[in-house]
């Protein structure tokens, strides 16, 4: 994977368990996080070898224990953070070699042995790209033409759950009062200075409110600098050592942002027709995702159905492709 300018701060931020948590539990499907015990969370980031290519890889590993139908195991959080500006459509067979080469590992270092068998794994790729991600989601869907029925059985399976930050609009963003949601703001302000004024004045009223709110400010004080960096503004980052101390000299140096930006009339309809454009790419991707697992389940999608994924939302979407995993028949899965 390469590396880029998002890696350091993200990695340092979730070499938290905090920070993990808040991922889990704020961007991944509920019904899995609600079996977490996030008390356990154990970091097993590292550097791994991968025998075929010989490149290293560095991303972020954690274990959590994970309780069902009363029995409590380990599962592993594989955490790839992608911030490659174009779409990677080879992420299943990356992700599929990623685990594998962890698995490698864990025996290498004897975390578990092959009589143990292996630990489950819940594979997240976290992506802030400016284009829309229509990568597929598992390796099976990259077995084109699809294999007859005898074969499918022999076929690889490798799924993983995508957590794009560039889909969250500010208010579903705004139903997830953490840090990390002030974070994805930010990310999401781009190089308009007013929306980022808005974002940082967000992400300082959450640290306000957190209750380990010296720990968390120590945290995102420092990704925040990385941050303003890279966008290359005009603030005396020397002095911003703290966001909730020094929260007015950075205001009033966006402020000023703010206004040269609206002088150079640089402002009008950007940031609100990236994301209009972005939100829309998703949501085509999500129906396609649905659209070809129904196809895949119980044949040709009929045209109620094709009314429905066109009139549904991102989230309505990403139900049905969990739903369909369990429905019987197109009208149980719609409820028609």
């Amino acid at each position: 994977m390469a590396t880029h300018h998002h890696d350091t701060g993200y990695k340092e931020l979730f070499s938290y368990p905090e920070f993990v948590q808040q991922l889990i539990e704020g961007f991944a499907p509920p019904e899995i996080a609600g079996l977490m015990d996030f008390t356990t969370l154990k970091n097993h980031s590292g550097h791994y070898i991968t025998p075929l290519f010989e490149e290293k890889i560095e991303d972020v590993v954690w274990s959590v224990d994970v309780t069902w139908e009363g029995t409590t195991q380990r599962v592993f959080l594989y955490i790839l953070l992608e911030f490659q500006s174009a779409v990677d459509r080879t992420m299943p067979i990356r992700l599929m070699h990623y685990v594998a080469c962890f698995y490698s590992e864990l025996f290498k270092q004897k975390v578990i042995t092959p009589s143990q068998g292996l630990p489950p794994v819940f594979p997240v790729v976290l992506y802030n790209g400016s284009k829309p991600w229509t990568a597929p989601l598992d390796i099976y869907e990259m077995v084109q033409p699809e294999p007859p029925s005898f074969l499918q059985v022999y076929q690889p399976h490798l799924r993983y759950y995508l957590i794009d930050e560039g889909c969250y609009t500010d208010e579903a963003l705004d139903l997830r009062q953490t840090p990390l949601s002030g974070v994805f703001s930010v990310e999401n302000a781009g190089e308009s200075w007013e929306a980022l004024q808005a974002a940082v004045d967000r992400v300082v009223a959450i640290i306000q409110a957190d209750p380990n709110k010296a720990r968390t400010d120590k945290i995102i004080t420092r990704w925040l600098k990385r941050h303003l960096y890279r966008l290359g503004t005009e603030v005396n980052l020397d002095r911003l050592d703290s966001l909730m101390e020094d929260k007015d000299m950075l205001a009033e140096n966006l402020e000023n942002l703010v206004k040269k930006e609206r002088l150079e009339g640089r402002q009008e309809g950007r940031q609100e027709g990236r994301q209009e454009g972005r939100q829309e790419g998703r949501l085509a991707e999500a129906r396609e995702v649905v659209r070809t697992q129904l196809t895949f389940k119980f044949g040709e999608v009929p045209d109620w159905v094709e009314t429905q994924l066109a009139q549904a939302n991102h989230d309505q979407l990403k139900g049905w492709m969990r739903d369909v995993l369990f429905a019987s028949s197109l009208d149980d899965m719609f409820k028609r």
